[in-house]
């Protein structure tokens, strides 16, 4: 930008009207002027480019995600503030902070125009944020116009308490207005009898839970759950069941979701819609969305599961059939990724897949490649397989579907795209099948099978080349296990340097080994 230089004259100007103009100027001048007006002044720092727009040009119906991508900047323009303060760079911090009273401004003068109904405690809230975003402007504002450290050093202090209580008056007010919004939608879906409005406001609440854990918690304890249950027990809205199922899935993600679907007997639902055969698959499928998600290994929070037996049967049947009439690859991933679940946390639920024939069901998928199309599906078979495979009857089923060609392919799985999350999935993909084989090869004939079919120069591969294991030391440790099971029953299979370096030695020596030594392998 070229310097200004103003005319002499202009300094001479004192009117009283003008100064006030001045001062409404700083209230009234929409956020994006002001940010080139007064936030981005000529600076030799770099890091304009990194600067936090946003436009005021949005469609009625995209304010609430404009608002929470007004919060979302503004919060980390204030992140941002705390550390140029570290770095005592004052004039960043001032252009900042005039940056984010802008933001704060028009993020409530935005939401004013399209909210309903706000609370008195909320606009006691905002005007709080309003004064204290005042206040913090003109600390900083002051600390420009000295360099004297000696004044400085305790304004600082003052700025840091200051910009502490902004994010505090910040969040708080976040919190009631996401509260309010999770309010507004949650009564037209339990008022309306028109499915237009139920399912925009179904539509809305999903948009809310993709922004995050935090904002799921909110929906729960508002209510959410109950209500969205309640949508899935009447006819009239059938044709919402699989939106509204897809919304559930995202809520009971947090335990105040889980703790609701207990309440509200959101299982018996779940094992009710799974078992109508006149549902549609994209219902089923949404089903099992949500029984994948409550059933989550990863989770940490299990008081829901003791309902989730009492339907256990129902729901693996259910799921069993879904796998076997899936109609797509998507389809089957959120069927198996259920059964993979359920597998983990009860024995009873692989004793159940065996009387239904799973494993024939699973295995028979996996030939089909218009059904089973990514790395993610056949890690969740693998995981079916690997957790199955501790039963005795389960080697014969193996053999019979031909199974342990299917696990020494799994061995090969490597990522066509690159994707990280997809790179994952083949690591677990490979772990996991050498998980079972290691497991199925106590069997004679399953152990005979995986010699003919070459598994054991597969598996010294694995354990040798980091590369063709992605470097996981996961991977290594499975493949080291199969081998060594394998090796008991086919110990011509080995050359002697094999045996003395993968199979000897104890396991611990031969992992460090092969994660120390990787190079002179290859």
């Amino acid at each position: 930008l070229p310097s200004l230089s103003l005319p002499s004259s202009m300094h001479l100007i004192q009117v009283d009207s003008v100064q006030r103009w001045m001062e409404d100027l700083k209230l009234m001048t929409d956020c994006e002027c002001m940010c080139i007006l007064q936030s981005k002044p000529i600076s030799i720092e770099k890091d304009e480019q990194n600067e936090l727009i946003l436009s005021s040009q949005y469609s009625a119906c995209d304010n609430l995600q404009l608002l929470l991508k007004r919060a979302w900047i503004i919060s980390t323009e204030l992140t941002r503030i705390a550390q140029k303060l570290k770095k005592n760079r004052w004039q960043r911090v001032h252009s900042m902070t005039v940056r984010v009273n802008c933001h704060v401004r028009s993020m409530i003068n935005e939401y004013n125009t399209f909210t309903r109904n706000s609370s008195e405690e909320m606009h006691q809230f905002e005007k709080l944020l309003i004064d204290k975003c005042s206040e913090f402007t003109a600390f900083t504002e002051r600390c420009i116009q000295t360099e004297d450290e000696e004044i400085l050093k305790p304004m600082k202090s003052c700025i840091n308490e200051t910009l502490t209580t902004v994010a505090q008056y910040f969040s708080q007010l976040i919190e009631l207005v996401l509260t309010h919004e999770a309010q507004n939608l949650l009564r037209q879906i339990e008022l309306s009898d028109s499915v237009y409005v139920t399912e925009s406001a179904i539509s809305s609440l999903f948009s809310l839970t993709q922004e995050g854990a935090h904002l799921c918690r909110i929906i729960a304890k508002e209510g959410g759950v109950v209500a969205l249950f309640k949508i899935c027990r009447q006819d009239s809205f059938r044709c919402l069941y699989p939106q509204t199922l897809r919304t559930l899935a995202s809520i009971c993600c947090v335990e105040e979701g889980m703790h609701q679907l207990e309440k509200v007997d959101g299982i018996l639902c779940l094992a009710e819609i799974l078992t109508d055969n006149t549902h549609s698959e994209a219902t089923h499928a949404e089903a099992a969305a949500v029984i994948a998600q409550i059933t989550s290994p990863h989770l940490t929070f299990t008081q829901h599961l003791s309902s989730f037996l009492e339907n256990m049967e129902e729901i693996v049947t259910a799921l069993v059939k879904l796998c076997q009439e899936a109609s797509s690859g998507e389809v089957f991933l959120l069927a198996s990724a259920a059964l993979a679940n359920i597998t983990f946390f009860d024995t009873m639920a692989c004793e159940i897949l065996l009387q239904l024939n799973a494993m024939k069901i699973l295995l028979a998928a996996c030939s089909d490649k218009h059904i089973v199309d990514t790395p993610y599906s056949r890690d969740q078979v693998v995981t079916i397989l690997a957790n199955m495979s501790v039963l005795d009857q389960c080697a014969s089923e193996i053999i019979q579907g031909n199974g342990v060609q299917l696990l020494m392919e799994m061995l090969f799985e490597r990522s066509s795209s690159g994707n990280s999350a997809e790179i994952a999935a083949c690591e677990r993909v490979q772990q996991k099948s050498a998980v079972t084989l290691a497991r199925l090869s106590r069997d004679p004939e399953v152990a005979d099978a995986a010699v003919k079919l070459s598994c054991i120069p597969r598996l010294i591969k694995l354990c040798r080349s980091p590369t063709e294991r992605n470097n996981s030391d996961s991977v290594l440790v499975a493949c080291l296990a199969a081998l060594r099971r394998l090796a008991v029953m086919s110990p011509d299979g080995l050359e002697d340097s094999d045996f003395q370096q993968l199979i000897k030695p104890r396991l611990v020596d031969s992992f460090l080994l092969c994660t120390n030594m990787e190079e002179s392998f290859v």
